[in-house]
């Protein structure tokens, strides 16, 4: 397996994870009470967002020619490491 193919995979995983995070808050959600659930719901908003955000920057690895790989993997880092520390920040309020 080539090293852009096992980066993609270990992404991809990663969204997996979250994706299973976000469908164990709106569970949660839904058995909150009233009060909870306006700001309960924003981060659930949160949550989404960068995950559609990492789902974004993924496509772009994906898509990227091999000569631009290594660029396009350095601006994947970064902005992956922002969306994933926000995610956990939003995440973290469900725990």
């Amino acid at each position: 397996m080539s090293d852009r193919s096992h980066y993609i995979d270990k992404a991809k995983a990663k969204l997996d994870q979250w994706n299973a995070e976000i469908d164990k808050a709106k569970a949660q959600l839904k058995e909150a009470e009233v009060d909870s659930k306006i700001e309960q719901q924003k981060q659930l908003d949160e949550m989404r967002q960068k995950r559609d955000e990492a789902e974004t920057k993924l496509k772009e690895v994906k898509d990227s020619s091999d000569d631009a790989w290594d660029d396009v993997k350095a601006g994947f880092d970064k902005a992956w490491d922002s969306i994933s520390h926000a995610f956990e920040r939003a995440s973290s309020r469900f725990k």
